[in-house]
């Protein structure tokens, strides 16, 4: 494997290989598509709606949440290209709450969503990934978009929470599961996102402005972690050059998870 790694050129990455994203046409999904797309992928993006897919990339319609589209995708995008070498589970929708906030409806259709989406998409996509595998050694992955909810406690995230702790140690299993067949599993775990859908939680905030700043102030950083930030960890663990990584949560959260500041000084402190 080491071999054909170091045949690929800096400027080729992805060069020659098909990568598939769940959730692609928006938010993070759309800047990992891009970003993939930029370094030399084949991409195709599956999406409930894919009007926003822009030119060179391959819209395909489907929903994580039912398995007979998620069948139908992952069959087009194999029979167009012969094989996958890379599938980014995106796909995924938030929760607010404590456990008595949500009712049970919620709590099937997130963790559907969230979690069951996951292993649908992963499950039709594997017999493509092993023909990637057998095609280009070392360059077959499955990167799982998690949470920092997967590692902290977060107020007001009960089932969120929930959903992405199951994100993590599936991705751990099935990165045991896979990795003597040449496809190694990761994931990320963003902070905060400044994504469309944080936009509209803080629109709906009563101090949409007071609320931004607590979000920002609780990551060490200062700031939100942007889309593009997510994108470049997730290019990083899909990438030949990652081949001895696999079974991974890598943190993408501005300090989050790992860091425990002093509190600010007064700037005229003497």
């Amino acid at each position: 494997m080491a071999e054909q790694t170091e045949q690929i050129a800096p400027d080729a990455e992805f060069g020659g290989l098909v990568a598939a994203v769940t959730g692609g046409a928006s938010g993070i999904g759309f800047a990992i598509a891009t970003d993939l797309a930029r370094r030399g992928a084949e991409v195709c993006v599956l999406d409930l709606t894919t009007d926003n897919v822009p030119d060179g990339q391959h819209g395909q319609v489907c929903d994580v949440s039912d398995t007979a589209s998620v069948q139908a995708a992952l069959a087009a995008v194999g029979e167009r290209f012969q094989r996958l070498d890379i599938l980014v589970n995106n796909a995924g929708i938030g929760a607010q709450g404590t456990v008595e906030d949500n009712d049970e409806s919620q709590w099937r259709h997130v963790l559907d969503v969230n979690v069951i989406g996951i292993a649908r998409v992963s499950a039709a996509a594997l017999p493509w990934l092993r023909r990637g595998a057998a095609a280009r050694p070392g360059s077959t992955a499955i990167v799982n978009t998690c949470s920092i909810a997967a590692t902290a406690g977060l107020p007001q995230r009960a089932l969120y929470s929930a959903s992405k702790g199951a994100v993590l140690a599936l991705t751990r299993a099935m990165a045991a599961d896979h990795v003597r067949e040449g496809v190694r599993v990761n994931c990320v775990n963003p902070g905060t996102v400044d994504t469309p859908w944080v936009g509209r939680l803080l629109d709906a905030a009563a101090d949409p402005a007071a609320e931004r700043a607590a979000l920002q102030a609780r990551q060490p950083t200062g700031r939100l972690v942007s889309a593009q930030e997510v994108a470049a960890a997730v290019c990083y663990l899909a990438s030949p050059f990652a081949g001895a990584t696999t079974g991974t949560a890598l943190a993408v959260d501005g300090g989050m998870q790992g860091l425990r500041l002093r509190p600010a000084e007064p700037v005229n402190a003497p």
